[in-house]
């Protein structure tokens, strides 16, 4: 069983409390299955949506502008785009991946936010949150209806020399705003740490992106 330390509710999107997405238990966060992207562009234009979903495209597409150096730990992050385009049928995806550079096992945590899961962006006007999952959000328009609130507990995961860690996470707007996904650039922050056997942080680095949505 994965080590966790349970600790609090967490709300992400937002200031008010509502959907409650339940995430207890001691569990290892699970890795990406296929590597599918779920792709079925529709071609949608969405041009009801202020401005914010370019014609042609059904809804404004995600790059990335910046990536941190390398974190000074055993571990190698990096990120991608999965899928550039929100449409009516899906909102835009990143894939972020954690390598043991080392020679030595090693165990890597918070297992969520390492991934940049549940992480929102410093002006909290996104959030990304796990490709696996359903959420209160508008079609089309992938702003959530609701806030979500997550158990926060302390997951982590283990990594042998040379393995990687994969996530897909969606990109969603939080509750609130007047656009759907509100171009811009912006930037996601997490923490990254190598943890004992027991849950407790041995050494951590901060690590982070920009994106922008035009």
């Amino acid at each position: 069983m994965t080590p966790t330390r349970r600790r609090y509710l967490r709300r992400v999107g937002g200031a008010s409390a509502a959907g409650l997405l339940a995430l207890a238990g001691c569990t290892s966060a699970p890795d990406a299955g296929d590597g599918s992207d779920g792709s079925g562009v529709d071609g949608g234009n969405g041009t009801d949506a202020g401005g914010t979903r370019p014609e042609g495209t059904g809804g404004p597409g995600v790059s990335i502008v910046s990536v941190d150096d390398e974190v000074e730990l055993p571990i190698r992050a990096a990120v991608e785009i999965a899928r550039e385009a929100a449409t009516t049928g899906h909102p835009p995806r990143l894939r972020t991946r954690l390598t043991n550079a080392g020679d030595e096992r090693v165990r890597v945590g918070e297992g969520r936010a390492a991934h940049f899961e549940y992480v929102s962006d410093g002006d909290d006007a996104l959030v990304l949150l796990p490709a696996d999952a359903e959420y209160p959000a508008e079609p089309g328009c992938w702003r959530l209806t609701d806030t979500i609130a997550i158990t926060e507990e302390y997951r982590t995961f283990a990594l042998d020399p040379g393995e990687s860690s994969e996530r897909f996470i969606d990109l969603y707007a939080t509750p609130g705003g007047d656009a759907c996904l509100p171009v811009g650039e912006y930037r996601f922050e997490t923490t990254v740490s190598v943890v004992s056997g027991d849950a407790e942080p041995q050494s951590s680095a901060t690590w982070g992106f920009s994106v922008v949505l035009e």
